[in-house]
């Protein structure tokens, strides 16, 4: 591509071609033994607005070259990475607050505004909200590309359930609207649902508004001890029957908790116990949440649970909070692969066992933890079974059984580059000839996202 061109849409500055000052847009979070390889030929571009990126695309389309989108780089299935020679679009500059509107509960933001900025703001106005994928450099942009979950979801949902509108460039260059601050539209087909989640294949998002919430006047984490692992997970759905609606329930062994107590030096408040669950309450009332945690309490007691603390203070809660979300780090060097299947919630308990039993099978140890509210587990397979080389045979069983249960083989992560390869189990492969299709229409030149997110082609 004619890189004057380029400059002459973005300005010189904007346009990076020197391998080693772009080095560090070439990667995201995925695990070293899955990363996908950069290509030996990319254009880093920074637009600075959405007329600048219609431009690229417009250019791009007549060349046909590859284009690849890049938020914040926090993806954990190499959905960001340049596999093949082209363009690399960073959304680093489109990183504004545009509107706080309290009067209708939602905040406009540009497409590389990160989650952190969200949070702060939504926070200044006395408002909340809701989804937390645990990075908060995550960027606007991506979440919705994505539709990042974490561990919020048991109450709220995840990422599509506050995206009100959206403003996005088509791969052939028109900048469109869909939705806006509604709460009703049945103005035709859904296409804003259609591009949450579509991992980037259908267009480029530049500006997004969520819905907010009022700001919860009281929150406290319980940390529920048990001595077997099966009682902590088959507690789950107890809770939900109940009628309780925490904001999150967290399950994780005490192996791991510890290891990463000690790496932050952040302690660990519960001494009983080698497995826990994590339990977020959050309420309008001080009495209301209390009577929460007191039936929750309950719950678990009868369910064996050995020990239950509630933690009211805000510093100990961000600390818990803290640990949990750093497991990932505990054991990004050791792991060949960090899955991220899913199940009905009621079936969480089935799926742990199933994962214990391939382990057993291949005398091994898959450390396993994640959202149990919303039946979403992350099990690491390590690092060993890749010097085996049966990483991808062990993962096939785990989806397998995960598929018979009724699940998914990614909940929350999306499928990239590093997914789409075990598309085959899924039962019903019609819907991916459907997804094919609606890729052709919407980038006929296939530009955008190329070997993302849907099975290789054969």
């Amino acid at each position: 591509m004619d890189i004057k061109r380029l400059q002459d849409i973005v300005g010189p500055s904007h346009v990076v071609t020197d391998r080693e000052r772009m080095q560090s847009y070439l990667y995201d979070e995925t695990v070293v033994a899955l990363r996908p390889t950069p290509a030996a030929n990319v254009i880093l571009v920074k637009p600075g607005s959405p007329q600048e990126i219609a431009a690229i695309l417009k250019l791009a389309n007549q060349e046909k070259m590859p284009v690849f989108i890049r938020g914040g780089g926090t993806g954990l299935c190499g959905g960001a990475i340049p596999t093949k020679d082209g363009l690399l679009i960073s959304m680093e500059r489109l990183n504004k607050i545009v509107e706080m509107d309290t009067d209708n509960l939602m905040i406009t933001v540009e497409a590389g505004a990160t989650l952190a900025d969200i949070l702060k703001t939504a926070e200044k106005a006395g408002l909340f909200f809701p989804p937390h994928p645990g990075d908060e450099s995550a960027q606007a942009g991506g979440m919705v590309a994505l539709n990042a979950g974490g561990t919020r979801a048991v109450k709220y949902g995840v990422t599509r359930n506050y995206v009100k509108g959206l403003e996005v460039v088509m791969p052939t260059g028109e900048i469109m609207n869909f939705g806006g601050k509604l709460i009703k539209n049945n103005q035709g087909f859904d296409l804003l649902q259609l591009m949450i989640n579509s991992s980037g294949l259908l267009g480029i998002i530049t500006k997004v508004t969520f819905r907010l919430y009022p700001k919860p006047e009281a929150t406290a984490t319980l940390v529920v001890s048990y001595n077997n692992r099966y009682d902590a997970i088959n507690s789950v759905p107890k809770i939900l029957r109940s009628g309780a609606a925490p904001l999150a329930i967290e399950y994780f062994e005490r192996d791991i908790i510890m290891e990463t107590s000690k790496r932050l030096g952040i302690d660990w408040p519960a001494q009983k116990g080698i497995a826990y669950l994590m339990i977020i309450l959050i309420s309008t009332s001080t009495d209301d949440l209390f009577a929460q945690a007191e039936q929750i309490g309950k719950i678990c007691e009868d369910a064996k649970c050995v020990d239950v603390q509630v933690a009211d203070k805000p510093q100990l809660q961000a600390d818990i909070l803290k640990l949990r979300s750093d497991f990932f780090s505990t054991f990004r060097d050791r792991t060949g692969d960090t899955l991220d299947i899913t199940v009905p919630p009621a079936n969480i308990g089935m799926l742990l066992e199933k994962v214990d039993e391939i382990a057993k099978k291949y005398n091994t140890v898959i450390p396993t933890y994640g959202h149990a509210g919303d039946g979403n587990l992350h099990s690491h397979i390590m690092k060993e079974l890749v010097e085996r080389g049966i990483l991808r045979q062990v993962k096939r069983e785990i989806y397998a059984e995960t598929i018979r249960l009724g699940g998914v083989i990614t909940g929350e992560h999306g499928i990239g580059q590093i997914r789409n390869k075990d598309l085959d189990l899924v039962p019903d492969q019609k819907q991916f000839e459907l997804m094919a299709g609606i890729k052709k229409l919407f980038d006929p030149n296939n530009i955008l996202n190329p070997g993302v997110g849907l099975p290789p082609v054969k």
